[in-house]
């Protein structure tokens, strides 16, 4: 069975490469534009793994984080910040927030797919 991944950015250069590397490699990808409606759509579909830019229209994604840990069903899915706030400090506040890594853009498609697979678990 395929691996379920939320993308949940506003990008379309970043969520045609995801989507590219992810497809291709096996997984099946849902994407949402803005944070509330991938607050919602995580709840609908518990993915096994959700990639959350940070700045987004109408929740940034440290908003979009904090209310996914608050669903005791999305508690435990890892997320991890995929974004171009790399100031110092930026790491540890995407932590802080409920994401369990961070990875920077633009993100390199030679590692990208490793660096994921990390995150996700067999459930």
């Amino acid at each position: 069975m395929k691996k379920k991944v939320l993308h949940i950015e506003d990008n379309e250069q970043n969520l045609y490469l995801v989507r590219f590397i992810l497809e291709k490699n096996g997984y099946e990808i849902i994407e949402e534009r803005d944070g509330k409606k991938g607050v919602e759509t995580a709840a609908r579909i518990k993915p096994d793994l959700i990639l959350l830019d940070i700045l987004l229209p109408g929740m940034d994604g440290y908003q979009v984080a904090e209310a996914i840990r608050k669903n005791p069903e999305l508690s435990k899915t890892p997320i991890v910040a995929v974004t171009s706030y790399a100031m110092v400090g930026d790491r540890e506040k995407a932590l802080e927030s409920g994401c369990l890594g961070y990875i920077e853009k633009p993100i390199n498609p030679d590692t990208f797919l490793q660096e994921i697979k990390e995150f996700i678990t067999d459930k």
